[in-house]
């Protein structure tokens, strides 16, 4: 007999929304993590509120909130919150009931300044590294180090004279939100133009026959043994960014974690004898790729990071280096998820701050997809 569908929607249900969750989904290992690095931060998070007035949203269901974002390529907070209001795994996983009403996604803006006094996304990845290295996930011997070019939020059009005054305005063409640019013949540089959208961020490219953009410089540090990521930064892109910000991770991670690395891998841009020689005071072994060439010893620039980098250069042939080459494709797998998955490619929000936030939690967003996957070996 043909069943016909209900009209008449039921008024009440009752249901468990723990139970309509698959037991081996891969949120679920995820959200215990993510738990137990929250319940370590209450001292955090209380000192980051005042104890009167009205309660606000908690911080643990914004962290959470902000690691779906990454974990599911949400494009924006807006979209996050119109998927909070449908799908009952986000709910689940944020510990929201059915019935319970949806912050608006203003609520993000008003407390990403709090969240970066306090450091709140630093701390919550630092804890999640924590979770890593105890249960022996992470090796103490072995890192790689890697930078790579965030896209600013601003357009090129935002780019104007350094030294024009503010009340200045270009009656050529149409003005508006959008207006029209006509850069032909200009040269642009970052001692001459800035960008009024976005002041910290600089023109740089990639490389020669590439045009310069707009953007910042992501950083991480990872370890050898399974590619997690022990310390992330953004700094201002340019030529010394990369090898100045390893060695403020190398050193961050030694003071936070108690961990100091034997070896180093690193591309042909931390080819720089100043940068090997503070490895060496580091005591750690540099396995960085060396540009082609002849070293200039007669040159009067020769000094002491010409022979690190001449003894970099032998160590080459050391099977120990050939494998922490090999090795560095963890740290590109990371940069890789984190621009597709995690929707860094292009900055959402403007100002370096932000952008650092953003970073960090996608490094813990990625760190908990790893660990999820080691731990259920």
């Amino acid at each position: 007999m043909k069943g016909t569908p209900g009209r008449q929607a039921a008024i009440y249900h009752t249901f468990n929304v723990e139970d309509l969750i698959e037991t081996g989904h891969p949120l679920r290992p995820i959200k215990r993590m993510v738990d137990t690095a929250l319940a370590e931060m209450t001292r955090t998070f209380a000192a980051a509120y005042s104890s009167l007035g009205r309660p606000g949203i908690p911080p643990e269901t914004l962290l959470k909130a902000l690691l779906l974002q990454c974990l599911y390529t949400i494009r924006s907070e807006r979209e996050l919150c119109r998927r909070l209001k449908t799908d009952l795994l986000f709910r689940w996983f944020l510990d929201l009931q059915p019935s319970d009403e949806v912050f608006d996604h203003s609520v993000f803006t008003h407390n990403r300044d709090r969240l970066a006094e306090h450091g709140i996304t630093r701390k919550f990845f630092e804890h999640v590294v924590k979770q890593a290295i105890d249960a022996g996930l992470t090796s103490d011997e072995h890192f790689t180090v890697d930078g790579s070019l965030i896209q600013s939020h601003a357009s090129l059009k935002s780019l104007k004279r350094i030294e024009r005054e503010a009340s200045d305005k270009d009656d050529d063409g149409p003005s508006g939100r959008n207006p029209s640019g006509d850069f032909k013949g200009e040269r642009r540089t970052n001692a001459t133009h800035a960008s009024t959208t976005d002041p910290e961020a600089k023109l740089y490219k990639k490389g020669n026959g590439v045009g310069a953009f707009l953007c910042h410089s992501g950083h991480a540090l990872t370890e050898n043994r399974h590619g997690l990521v022990m310390s992330v930064r953004v700094d201002e892109a340019n030529g010394t960014a990369e090898r100045a910000g390893a060695l403020a991770m190398l050193d961050h991670v030694e003071c936070r974690h108690g961990v100091r690395p034997s070896t180093l891998g690193a591309d042909k841009g931390y080819d720089a004898g100043a940068f090997l020689l503070a490895l060496e005071e580091r005591w750690i072994r540099p396995h960085v790729a060396i540009k082609e060439g002849k070293i200039d010893w007669a040159s009067t620039r020769a000094d002491e990071g010409t022979w690190a980098r001449w003894f970099v250069r032998g160590e080459r042939r050391s099977a120990a280096f050939k494998k922490s080459q090999r090795r560095r494709k963890l740290v590109e797998e990371f940069f890789g998820w984190v621009k597709t998955v995690a929707g860094m490619r292009r900055a959402r929000h403007v100002g370096r701050e932000k952008i650092g936030q953003c970073f960090e939690l996608a490094a813990a967003a990625y760190n908990l997809v790893r660990m999820r996957k080691l731990l259920a070996a």
